[in-house]
């Protein structure tokens, strides 16, 4: 008989595991205008993302949030235009910024809003440049190359000593991953219960079932290893 593994009612897509974004302030993006100017006016710490935010007003009235960059304040000016400084926090696009540059937020595709480089302490540099393209250098040691009108902010993404606090309880690793909905703690199979795992239950004398899986298992059954397609020598044949 199968059993409802985790994985199989995570897929359904019921609310136990499906992201709260109600509680989240909101997605960072970039304006929509390349030759703007923006104020800082507030930071925010929202549970959808390790970095802090930045609420900024632009010249527009219109009031967009974006990751925060270490060295910024509040009532910092933000540029996106062109002959923009090279200073924390402006977003101006790959061909106007120089080589060698620290840089984060970016958009894979020109407006995309900035795909790479979020997490806090996370930056990249730019490499060098062609007519038409930019060669990145990401924290992975990858190198990619992205078109020249895309977008980036200048400096590292703020918040960068978060991942270095040491967590001393199990209570505060599952707050921490309750904000996001996120599984915790994550428990072996041959821990259940014989009717969520076909790996649980206490009525043999060894823990688990064969690893080996029989081939003809239902869904909820075909778990660990498949079974091998023959066992044997080959006859009529000599080794």
């Amino acid at each position: 008989m199968g059993k409802r593994l985790i994985s199989q009612a995570r897929g359904r897509g019921g609310p136990r595991y499906r992201s709260p974004k109600h509680r989240f302030k909101g997605k960072p993006t970039y304006h929509a205008s390349d030759k703007i100017q923006g104020t800082i006016k507030d930071f925010i710490k929202c549970p959808g993302h390790n970095a802090p935010l930045i609420q900024v007003t632009h010249a527009d009235n219109k009031k967009t949030l974006m990751v925060a960059a270490e060295g910024i304040r509040v009532g910092q000016i933000i540029s996106y235009q062109e002959n923009a400084e090279i200073t924390p926090g402006n977003v101006l696009k790959l061909k106007d910024i120089p080589e060698g540059t620290k840089i984060f937020g970016i958009e894979n595709h020109p407006g995309d809003n900035g795909k790479f480089c979020k997490a806090p302490g996370a930056f990249a540099r730019i490499l060098s440049k062609t007519n038409d393209k930019v060669t990145i250098q990401f924290p992975s040691k990858k190198i990619k190359e992205c078109h020249k009108e895309c977008r980036a902010s200048i400096g590292v993404v703020a918040g960068s000593g978060v991942s270095e606090k040491p967590i001393l309880k199990a209570g505060t690793m599952y707050k921490i991953r309750r904000a996001k909905n996120r599984m915790y703690p994550s428990v072996s199979g041959t821990s259940m219960n014989a009717v969520d795992h076909p790996f649980g239950g206490t009525t043999s004398s060894r823990k688990g079932r064969p690893t080996v899986t029989p081939r003809g298992a239902p869904p909820g059954r075909k778990v660990g290893m498949l079974r091998a397609r023959r066992t044997g020598r080959k006859k009529g044949k000599k080794v």
